[in-house]
């Protein structure tokens, strides 16, 4: 039986959702066109389930490019009201339509002046009767077997509120830059915002070799650097990129013997090494390091317009920043 009620819930909940579809008309459009035109911001509130979901949908909205903030309905009759301003719109849920704390802040709110958006599940309301735009999120039955316990009520205030979001998500046309710059702390944030120029090697601390070099020397060079690698440039005053020699390559050649320590560079050095230019986001630089053929590589030389060697970057540095 519980199993039962469990499946229960889902399949409710998804007619819950599957209802809202039809109910993305006019009145949704209208309360999108106050939002694009808002020169505030979105203040979300509500009270009990309803206002736990309202923070939801705020910080969604807030994410996504709409300034928007959750007001606790009854912090706001003590003074938290003055937070809003005639320019911001209001966006106040409640599945009834009558929750008090709501209704007692509506005066004030009217004298303000700011818009306001209802989302409740009943159109003959107190608040749906003072509000700008009307959002049906009404559901035939809760979830809960007792009907009691909001359910599928809430899970559809959040699915409009998520569909509400995302509507004004493309039509501001908001790119995955600027989701990232209101998430720098976060991984997400790290792959769209980092960039190869901020953790590449550069300067002393690029290893680089000309190719009349030995095998030998530039092991040296590779040691101590310890990247495992070492650019091969032209000369040290131009640093056009020739090739890289990795310990790889090295560790490969002792299975024929030492001899070859003494030899240039140029001869076993890899031509025409896969590269990457600074602006490009370090993310890039991982999925040209594991899509390599035939077999993944670690290191890749940064080189500039004209070809020169800038930098190297290594898969340990993305790992460091948690952009794997």
């Amino acid at each position: 039986m519980p199993i039962e009620h469990a499946r229960a819930c889902l399949e409710l909940e998804a007619d819950a959702i599957r209802a809202l579809i039809p109910r993305i008309n006019d009145q949704f459009a209208a309360a999108m066109g106050m939002v694009l035109n808002c020169s505030g911001r979105v203040v979300v509130t509500g009270m009990g389930k309803s206002g736990l979901i309202g923070k939801k949908i705020a910080a969604t909205l807030a994410s996504t490019g709409t300034p928007a903030f959750f007001l606790h309905p009854a912090e706001g009759i003590h003074g938290d009201l003055g937070m809003v301003t005639a320019g911001d719109i209001i966006l106040a849920i409640s599945n009834s339509g009558e929750t008090n704390e709501i209704i007692s802040i509506l005066p004030t709110l009217k004298r303000i002046g700011a818009p306001i958006i209802a989302m409740t599940g009943r159109e003959q309301s107190t608040l749906v009767q003072n509000a700008d735009v009307f959002l049906n999120v009404g559901v035939e039955k809760e979830a809960c077997p007792l009907g009691l316990a909001p359910t599928a009520s809430t899970t559809a205030t959040l699915a409009m509120g998520d569909a509400l979001a995302v509507a004004l998500l493309s039509a501001r046309n908001f790119t995955p830059e600027e989701f990232a710059l209101y998430h720098p702390g976060g991984a997400l944030g790290r792959k769209l915002l980092l960039t190869v120029e901020n953790v590449m090697h550069s300067g002393e601390d690029m290893p680089v070799v000309s190719p009349d070099k030995t095998v030998k020397e530039a092991l040296f060079a590779i040691t101590a650097h310890g990247l495992g690698a070492v650019v091969v440039v032209d000369s040290l005053d131009t640093m056009l990129l020739l090739g890289l020699l990795t310990d790889g390559d090295i560790r490969r050649s002792l299975e024929k013997g030492h001899e070859f320590l003494d030899k240039p560079v140029a001869e076993l050095m890899t031509r025409k090494p896969r590269t990457i230019t600074k602006d490009k986001l370090a993310a890039h630089a991982l999925n040209i390091m594991e899509k390599n053929k035939p077999r993944p590589i670690t290191l890749l030389p940064v080189v500039d317009s004209q070809f020169r060697a800038i930098g190297i970057i290594h898969l340990t540095d993305l790992l460091r920043q948690g952009v794997v």
